[in-house]
């Protein structure tokens, strides 16, 4: 192992608990050993992937957060035996590893609950509303501090607590931490002063507006937390540690607004600024929390919390030091960190852990490997949130992720296995045979690497003189550094593997190539414009392939992700974008995770980027183009160079529909092309 990764894998106490590295696997929604969105129950997929992570040289883990209420059936956490038991016998299974494990325990979501049409349905509808009350309350799952909106719809508000749920609460925290205790879990996280969750909420001026002992005051607003901590400790003894998951510093400008990295302290703070965070800090350590799990932002501002590909990587560093500065218990800091960053940083004393959630589920075993020297063999997170985490939205809809992917969340767009290996996994082929794979972007490069992985012959057939396809300048963008390191991970696998590449070679008809079996992945190609003039516009991979090729003002005609991450990297490379959007809003597609499209909409907004939502485009100019709002009204707009996001069809080759993946078949992500990949691969 490298030696700028010695102090990851140093000991550390939280209280008497000794940690045998600085590596912490933080929790993410759909790894409770609990369940998440379903009645109580032992999970089966978490903990085989927590068991993994531990295996694999994981110092400390926190599983997802477990409501001490069920989100659906209204049973409390504490209830029901079976499951500690499990808990029980599970905690023997970790222990044998090495690792440490707290469970991680949540009050609720409050105003941030991701309501769902079904939801809005429920809610909006008084008769169905009583009916379902004892399956799924919505008024108690949304019920916050005040009478406040929600952030993810305007039709479901959020009602204040009451004192006795309060109370409730506090109660319910204290008998799952000593049910933990007895099941022999190291410690408990109580979930959270962070991200803008209910327990956040109450310490949040602009959301808490209470006039009782819950609000007002700095002591009111977070007595909450404080009276979850000394109850937990003065049932199970003050020397069984308690983890608190910590937003610094909100980054929050308004509900639904949030404040950039680019912004610095240039804003005005309607949360928890830093000098509030330090002084919290102190105050929630002083109650009896032994740990800090820190990070920054709000649901409003939510890509600090889950950072996606446009926020810089180790964002959180600042905002967690300067609280080491002012506190003697760890301090743990996770949003989109680096080993060697992270290492130094430890080294320094400026922190004591790296927090990391998504890279486990990309790959399990990365810890292992870095510790192995094999870096190149590490799968990176890409940041999509694709599958872990997407959570959808645009003007006018409330969360657009399906109940079904709410029940699996923490799925990977990269590891298709992640929470989900009942389905995906690597069998051994009864009989080895030659598949020829036509395409080498994301969907054939993965058919190729399963189907050598299972034992077949495999040789990928590409037009092009490089692997990757359209993905390549996709990743050509500054921000996507990691969908870069991708490539090179795949390069690296088949070429392990032994899956033959011939480059520059086209093939036109599948049943000419000498194969016993033929996948085709040959992609899409973009749509065009039927107006007057669209020969003028270039499209976007022949942009990314060639940026240079654009003048200072330069239009883009669709406002779908590819289209405001053009606008965004030409806005930061000095260029002036301005969007044309047929829809309502930007990005207005599900399986978009809000922390996501959220930061590119508020980087617009900030930087004044011009945006024509409800238009369509009547001709393309020699001066620019000329648009059509959506009373059909002319909008000339100028400009030097125009390009085309319109979206792509599938360019399948032959008619054999099931042995197509990736966009040949239907135009969709990375994820979507790697799980077709295996869904065809895995049945040959």
């Amino acid at each position: 192992m490298d030696k700028k990764y010695d102090a990851l894998f140093t000991p550390w106490k939280i209280g008497n608990v000794e940690i045998k590295n600085r590596i912490v696997m933080c929790s993410m929604g759909g790894t409770c050993l609990f369940g998440f969105a379903e009645p109580n129950h032992w999970d089966e997929e978490a903990a085989k992937l927590i068991l993994e992570v531990a295996k694999n040289n994981c110092g400390l883990i926190l599983p997802g957060i477990a409501p001490v209420h069920d989100l659906v059936g209204g049973k409390w956490l504490f209830q029901g035996e079976a499951k500690f038991k499990k808990l029980k016998e599970f905690m023997e299974e970790i222990h044998k590893t090495g690792a440490k494990l707290f469970v991680q325990i949540t009050a609720g979501f409050g105003r941030s609950f991701a309501i769902s049409r079904l939801t809005e349905m429920v809610y909006t509808n008084k008769l169905l509303r009583g009916m379902l009350k004892p399956i799924i309350n919505v008024d108690r799952l949304t019920m916050a501090p005040s009478n406040v909106p929600n952030r993810w719809s305007d039709k479901v508000p959020s009602r204040a607590m009451k004192q006795k749920e309060i109370k409730d609460i506090i109660d319910a925290f204290v008998k799952v931490s000593k049910k933990c205790k007895e099941a022999g879990v190291d410690g408990v996280e109580v979930h959270a002063v962070h991200e803008g969750y209910l327990l956040d909420q109450f310490t949040l001026g602009y959301v808490n507006k209470r006039t009782d002992e819950y609000g007002g005051s700095f002591e009111n607003r977070y007595r909450f937390a404080t009276e979850i901590v000394k109850a937990i400790k003065k049932e199970c003894g003050n020397d069984y540690p308690v983890s608190l998951r910590y937003s610094v510093v909100s980054k929050t400008k308004d509900f639904r607004l949030g404040a950039l990295p680019c912004e610095g302290s240039d804003y005005t703070e309607v949360g928890r600024d830093l000098e509030e965070g330090i002084k919290a800090a102190k105050y929630l350590r002083d109650a009896g929390y032994d740990m800090l799990n820190c990070d920054n932002g709000t649901y409003d501002a939510w890509y600090w919390s889950h950072p996606p590909m446009y926020m810089p990587q180790n964002c959180n560093y600042a905002e967690a030091e300067a609280v080491k500065k002012a506190v003697d218990i760890p301090v743990v800091v996770a949003g989109r960190n680096e080993p060697d960053y992270a290492a130094e940083k430890i080294k320094q004393g400026k922190v004591d852990a790296m927090g990391v959630a998504r890279q486990f589920l990309a790959d399990p075993e990365w810890i292992t490997k870095l510790m192995e020297d094999r870096i190149g063999d590490i799968r990176p997170c890409i940041c999509c949130h694709n599958g872990c985490f997407n959570l959808s939205k645009y003007e006018g809809t409330p969360n657009l992720q399906s109940l079904s992917e709410t029940q699996a969340m923490c799925r990977c767009a990269v590891n298709p296995i992640s929470m989900n290996s009942k389905k995906y996994k690597i069998v051994p082929a009864k009989k080895q045979k030659r598949f020829a794979v036509i395409g080498c972007g994301i969907g054939g490069m993965e058919t190729a690497r399963v189907l050598a992985m299972r034992g077949h012959k495999v040789t990928i057939y590409e037009k092009t003189d490089k692997m990757g396809g359209v993905f390549i300048p996709a990743s050509s963008f500054d921000f996507k550094e990691k969908d870069r390191e991708l490539l090179e991970w795949y390069r690296k696998q088949l070429s392990d593997l032994g899956v033959e590449i011939k480059f520059n070679t086209e093939v036109k008809d599948p049943s000419e190539i000498d194969a016993d079996e033929v996948i085709v992945a040959t992609g899409a190609k973009a749509r065009k414009l039927n107006v007057p003039g669209a020969d003028r516009a270039i499209e976007a991979v022949t942009y990314l392939n060639n940026p240079d090729s654009v003048g200072e003002k330069v239009i883009i005609i669709g406002g779908s992700l590819t289209g405001c991450e053009i606008a965004y990297d030409l806005y930061n490379k000095g260029k002036q974008p301005i969007i044309i959007e047929m829809k309502n809003d930007l990005i207005a597609q599900a399986g978009i995770c809000l922390a996501n499209s959220s930061y590119l909409r508020d980087f617009f907004k900030l930087k004044k980027v011009p945006v024509y939502l409800n238009s369509t485009v009547k001709e393309i100019t020699k001066k620019g183009v000329v648009a059509l709002d959506k009373n059909k009204k002319e909008i000339p707009i100028e400009a030097d160079s125009v390009i085309l996001c319109v979206g792509y069809t599938p360019t399948p080759l032959g008619k054999d529909s099931k042995n197509f993946v990736g966009d040949c078949l239907a135009v969709g992500n990375v994820m979507t092309a790697i799980t077709r990949a295996w869904d065809v691969a895995m049945k040959k």
